[in-house]
Formats: structure tokens, sequence, C-alpha cells
């Protein structure tokens, strides 16, 4: 079943000579429970093309859809209510907020939506940092964390409120060989059980092998 589409999706930035046509007609889906790599050089357009599937950035032209919602038509407060509600995001360098703890790090996307922290939702924060790997450093500051458990944490609070498809830009890139496969594996595990959909950008053969689709972007479009 199709979790999302994007059809004739261009993205350019600027006008007239100065304009870079970073998106050129992309045309892309995506199957509930997929676990897929997004490859392709730099310049690709691979950043861009998971900024709007996350809502953050709206294409130049072209349609966008995800769970049936036409999200090329919606508006900002409608954008941030579904992206907090059915996607997660993991980036590079973690973004945890260093003045937080791993737990506070984790539930942080629910205290948003709630208003306040909850019982419950500590309840599952404690439960995905376990899920982790990480029951032993719940209350820990995240800057007494090491790399890879913080990126453990990012995949954790990206799986706070259960989001149908989880956004991941590079999420290995910043972390040895070890800690790399050690995120991957616990992705997968999460995919396996979960169903939960990724997208993982990577220019890393070997963490793209981990999955079970590969897309490859080149000049703007999906070319493999």
């Amino acid at each position: 079943m199709m979790l999302l589409g994007v059809s004739d999706l261009v993205k350019t930035f600027g006008e007239g000579d100065t304009a870079t046509h970073v998106l050129r007609g992309l045309n892309l889906t995506l199957e509930k429970g997929q676990m897929a790599a997004l490859l392709g050089p730099s310049g690709s357009g691979k950043s861009t093309l998971l900024t709007i599937l996350g809502t953050l950035m709206q294409p130049t032209s072209g349609t966008h859809q995800m769970l049936g919602v036409d999200l090329t038509i919606a508006s900002d407060a409608e954008l941030t209510q579904f992206r907090n509600r059915h996607i997660g995001f993991v980036f590079q360098f973690h973004n945890l907020l260093p003045d937080f703890t791993a737990l506070e790090n984790v539930i942080f996307p629910t205290a948003i939506r709630e208003g306040r922290e909850t019982a419950a939702a500590r309840t599952r924060g404690k439960e995905l940092l376990t899920r982790m790997g990480l029951a032993g450093r719940i209350n820990f500051a995240s800057t007494k964390l090491s790399g890879g458990q913080k990126q453990r944490v990012a995949v954790a609070r990206a799986l706070m409120n259960a989001p149908e498809l989880v956004l991941a830009d590079e999420p290995t890139g910043n972390l040895d060989r070890a800690s790399a496969l050690q995120v991957m594996e616990l992705i997968g595990q999460i995919n396996r059980d979960e169903g939960t959909t990724f997208l993982i950008s990577t220019h890393d053969e070997k963490i793209a092998a981990t999955c079970s689709r590969q897309i490859v972007v080149g000049d703007g479009r999906v070319t493999g």
C-alpha cells in the first residue's frame, strides 16, 4: 500500500539567469513498511527532496501526497500538525538539546504537541531508550553521551510520536563503522517489528545495502 507519492516535483531557487534548478520533475513513491536508501552524489537533490517530503519546504511545482493528503495545498499550520503526527526526522548531527537529558530530548516532540510533559510520554520515552540499548543513560545529559549514543537518542526521538515515516539524512555519516552499523541494525529492527517506513539518505554503499530498496537520484530526478 502506498504511503506517499510525488509527481513531476520541481524545486527552483532564485529566478531568471541566476535560477538554480535542483529538482527537475522528480517522481517517487514509497510503500508502507519500506526501508529505502536514497543515493546520489552531492548536489543531486537528495537533501532538498528530504526537506520537501518532510513538509519543511514546498516545491516550486508538482504534487506531494502522503496518507491521502495533498500536502502541496496545505497551510503552514496544517503542515506543522501533519509533520508532528506522521513524520520523524534523524539528522547527521543528531541536533539534541544540550541542556536536556536523553529522556527529555526523546519526549520533546510529544511535549510540544501536548503543551507539557506527560506520564505516558515519559513511559514511552523510557521504553524507546531501553530498546535503543540506553537504559543506563536515560537521565544522562546529552553532552555526556558518545556520538553513537547521541544518534540512538535521535532515533528514539524520531519514533516518539509513532510516525508512519522517518526521514534520515546521513544518520551514520558522523559515526565510526561499528556505531553506524549498530544504529542501522536498530533502525532495521524497528522497521521489521513496527512497520515504520524509513527513507535514509547516505553516501555509504554498505549502509545502503542494509536497506531493502535503493533509490538513486541524479540531476534532480530519480534515475534508479
